[in-house]
Parts: C-alpha cells; structure tokens; sequence
C-alpha cells in the first residue's frame, strides 16, 4: 500500500491510496484542475483514479468531486446524507454509490472501513483503509471534533495514520475569526487541537505504527514546527522509533511505501514534508 497527502488545510484536502492498479481518492476538495495537477506531480493520471470516497459534504472536502468524476467517468461513494447535502455539486450524470457507516466498502484491492465522527457536517465519517493482501492498515481522520470510543476502536492497529492537528489553543484564542467561529472550530463538533491530536495518537500507538502524518493544520491558528513538537515530546516519552510528517495545504506529499516505512522504522526520525 502506497499513499499521498495531496494536500490538507482549510484550502482543499485530498488523499490518494494506491495498492496494485487500484488508485482511491479519500476527498477531493480541490477543484478538478488542481487535483490533475496535485495527482500528476505523483505521477498519478486522473483517468488512473479507480474511485472516489467522501467523508463528509464540507467544500475543503468535495470541492473538485463532481467536476472530476463526470471529466474521467470515476465512480463517487458518499453516504446517503453526504448525497442529499451535496446535490449542488452533481449534475445526474456521475456514477454514485452510496455507503454506510461500520459496513465495509470494497475498492477493488482496498478495503474502506468508514465510522462515525463528531463534526458539525450531515453525516460526518472518518476511515480506515486496509489491503487485504498484505494487512496493511491507514487510518484517515480528520474533522473529528472529539476522538470518540468509536474513533479509537476504529483507528486501532494502524500501520500509518494521518490524524488532524487543526490548531493551537491559545493561538487560536488569539486569532482574528470572529468569536462564533472560534468557539466552533474550540467545541466537540469542530476540530482536534495539537494536544488532543497527541493524545488520541498516544492511545493509538502499537508497535506496528510506521508512521503519523499531521494533517488539516490551520494557518492563522496554528504552526508546522509548533504542532510537530507537540507530537514529538507525546511520541519521544513512550520511544516511538517511526517517522512523524506534517502535511501542507499547497503541495502533495511523496507517494509513501508503507511496507517500506514498516521495514525501516529505526531510531525515531521527526520532520516537515
């Protein structure tokens, strides 16, 4: 299993997972132009993409959805409330399967397993993605608002993860968002601060974690280097020896071999993309 943050903000955030020909796209809140581009410095072609799985209606998540799908014929899975709130997007003559939450979604060689999350979106998930070929699990989740018993149980025993890390608090107390804004982006629907993002990933580490990717960061609220610290004190007093990366909103990062993250997680390597 290969994968690329293709890029995650509050700008667009898009996912590729690859694994033998099959090509997922988890999100694509680019526009369909952007998303060529972004998959193409991948060395991924749009006509490549096998399908593509929304999470959740918000236009940082669907932005490119419709217009990518009816450009190269790529089927659009989204559950039933996702649809109903996306409608403006789709012109009827997309190829969309609906899914639900806690039953497995086949991909041809990926298997997506999407749960429920806490966000303020219609009908809100996160997923784990694994290739029953080799075992091989990631887990995807952000707009979590609160990392739930469900989250936790569903992000377990991850070989990789790319979990949000929106914000900072006192940064974002601080920041120019209007009040509303603020107390949403701080409450139980909105999003993981760097401290509740560290915590969840402390409860999630098992000996098989390669890898954490940060994802989602703000940028008026937050800070690469800041947010990577935080992660890196959490991960550095139980001895992690994988890798911790920090996604950007404005480039991919490298299509990640995860069988070769596995073989060569050593001494514990913290960095930027």
């Amino acid at each position: 299993m290969r994968f690329s943050v293709l890029g995650s903000g509050s700008s667009g955030n898009a996912t590729l997972v690859a694994a033998g020909p099959t090509r997922l796209l988890i999100d694509a809140g680019f526009s369909g132009r952007e998303l060529g581009r972004r998959l193409a410095t991948i060395g991924v072609e749009p006509e490549e993409v096998t399908a593509i799985l929304l999470t959740h209606e918000h236009g940082d998540h669907t932005r490119g959805a419709g217009v990518f799908a009816r450009a190269h014929g790529t089927p659009l899975f989204l559950t039933d409330g996702t649809l109903t709130a996306c409608r403006g997007l789709l012109r009827g003559s997309e190829e969309v399967r609906t899914y639900r939450p806690g039953y497995p979604v086949q991909v041809d060689d990926l298997q997506v397993d999407p749960f429920i999350t806490v966000h303020d979106a219609a009908d809100p998930v996160a997923v784990a993605v694994r290739e029953p070929a080799t075992g091989l699990r990631l887990g995807i989740a952000t707009d979590l608002g609160r990392a739930t018993v469900q989250v936790k149980h569903a992000l377990k025993e991850c070989d990789a993860l790319i979990v949000e890390s929106n914000h900072d608090e006192s940064l974002l107390w601080s920041a120019t968002y209007p009040a509303a804004v603020k107390a949403r982006i701080a409450s139980s629907h909105g999003h993981l601060s760097n401290q509740a993002a560290a915590g969840l990933v402390l409860e999630l580490l098992s000996p098989r974690l390669a890898l954490v990717v940060l994802a989602h960061l703000s940028e008026e609220s937050n800070d690469p280097q800041l947010a990577l610290r935080v992660m890196e004190r959490a991960l550095a007093q139980r001895g992690f020896t994988g890798l911790v990366r920090v996604a950007r909103p404005d480039r991919p990062t490298p299509l990640l071999d995860l069988v070769r993250l596995r073989e060569s997680a050593g001494p514990r390597q913290l960095s930027l993309f």
